[in-house]
């Protein structure tokens, strides 16, 4: 079952009434210079928000709170595109789930359509204390949705509407009862191409679907993929897609899935999950720095000398910033390290980010208009920072949302953010958050 609805009247008690400030419509629909978030990672994929009249610091009041919405179970980041913002979450109960498309206008939070589907999930993913929810961020171009569902459900909906114009239940069309790895990695757009990590068989991991038809048109990879995220990239003279999968780094070519350079990896039990990051001629995986030749498509190493796995996979959360020749790496102790780019040598270390010893995740995007960083934890905080091979600067902290992920016997907040039209939008498993970020008198927040 499946359908698009232009309210949620079906559902009063999931969207109640709020009163919203004219403030709040006015700082999102007047912003000079807006940039829209359209998928995993900003509009890049580099964890790079390039807005003016931002904050240079927060204030002592804290920040102005626009708009908090409900929202279910869901891993996946927010997306924002022309004034409206796209989330993914699901609804379970012991006998039945399904998994919601949600479209709000990015001013208010007030609902514009939602799109609803059926999902078959794991009896484990059934309990209610314990639910299953989308983990992949949608990715919105050219006027469409696509979402990629904890279970292979790979839907692309019209942006204004909601509207199904396409679904692809790819275990159904695989003909597989088999969990089908790989929906925690975002789905992206390249050309004609949508293009997504998925365990099709032991042969395939990455499959490239025409984003107007659903139609497969390539496969590629033989082995299964990490939860890492591809990014394309242009080097040598050449469209690279960049695949961290569960055994190698590889390029393809983006048009036809064939590999045009392979590096094998060190295997580790948990599976990648930071994003591959790109600058110049330099290609971070996590703890892996790679050279990019610059006449002839192919990589080599730079370091580190050893491929041994706790020098390579950092964090299980969280992927490194790369800028100004230096690495910002998050690790899974709540560390933040400062490495120089080119020989990894550690500069500086601080533990004053995160107060988790485990799990720990620290979401960090650039702000070059500011010479900032935003760093999101997984308590809930959001940082405004200063970052440089010379020390890490606290310019101000609010708590933005609760934590609410179980891990053990604590309670987590591990979804990225997403930063458009002056604001921050964060989520978790109970609501959806919007602040201004948005420089000038009067930021004081909405209680």
């Amino acid at each position: 079952m499946s359908r698009a609805h232009n309210s949620l009247q079906e559902s009063p008690s999931r969207w109640p009434t709020v009163a919203f400030a004219a403030l709040a419509v006015l700082v999102i629909a007047t912003s000079a210079h807006a940039e829209d978030w359209p998928q995993w990672r900003g509009i890049h994929r580099d964890a790079t928000w390039s807005e003016t009249g931002l904050l240079q610091s927060f204030p002592p009041e804290g920040l102005k709170v626009l708009w908090r919405v409900p929202v279910g179970v869901g891993f996946s980041s927010p997306c924002i595109v022309q004034g409206k913002v796209y989330v993914t979450d699901s609804q379970v109960t012991r006998t039945n789930a399904r998994e919601n498309v949600h479209c709000l206008d990015a001013a208010t939070g007030k609902p514009i359509w939602t799109h609803t589907y059926d999902v078959v999930y794991p009896e484990y993913g059934t309990d209610p204390d314990h639910p299953f929810g989308p983990v992949a961020t949608p990715v919105i171009a050219d006027g469409k949705v696509y979402t990629l569902g904890r279970v292979s459900n790979l839907l692309c909906l019209d942006a204004s509407t909601g509207r199904m114009l396409w679904h692809n239940d790819l275990p159904k069309q695989y003909e597989t009862k088999d969990d089908l790895r790989g929906p925690n990695s975002s789905p992206i757009v390249e050309s004609n191409l949508v293009i997504i990590a998925i365990a099709k068989s032991p042969q395939v991991s990455i499959v490239a679907f025409n984003k107007d038809s659903g139609r497969q048109v390539w496969e590629a990879l033989d082995e299964i993929p990490s939860n890492t995220s591809p990014i394309v990239i242009d080097s040598a003279g050449r469209r690279q897609l960049i695949v961290w999968a569960y055994k190698s780094v590889a390029a393809l070519d983006p048009a036809t899935g064939k590999i045009i350079w392979r590096q094998d990896v060190p295997i580790w039990g948990n599976y990648a999950v930071p994003t591959p990051v790109w600058k110049d001629d330099l290609l971070l995986m996590s703890g892996l720095m790679l050279k990019l030749n610059r006449d002839k498509p192919g990589a080599s190493i730079l370091w580190p000398d050893e491929l041994r796995p706790l020098r390579i996979y950092v964090s299980d959360t969280s992927t490194p910033l790369l800028q100004d020749g230096v690495v910002f790496s998050p690790t899974r102790k709540g560390e933040l390290l400062c490495l120089d780019a080119i020989t990894g040598k550690q500069l500086w270390q601080t533990n004053g980010v995160s107060e988790s010893s485990s799990g720990a995740s620290i979401h960090m995007t650039a702000v070059p208009s500011i010479r900032a960083a935003l760093l999101f934890t997984d308590r809930g905080d959001l940082i405004l920072s200063r970052l440089s091979a010379a020390g890490y600067q606290d310019l101000g902290r609010f708590h933005l949302l609760e934590p609410t992920a179980d891990y053990g016997q604590r309670k987590m907040a591990w979804t990225p953010p997403a930063y458009a039209n002056r604001c921050v939008f964060a989520r978790n498993d109970k609501e959806l958050v919007c602040a201004s970020l948005a420089a000038g008198p009067g930021n004081r927040r909405v209680k």
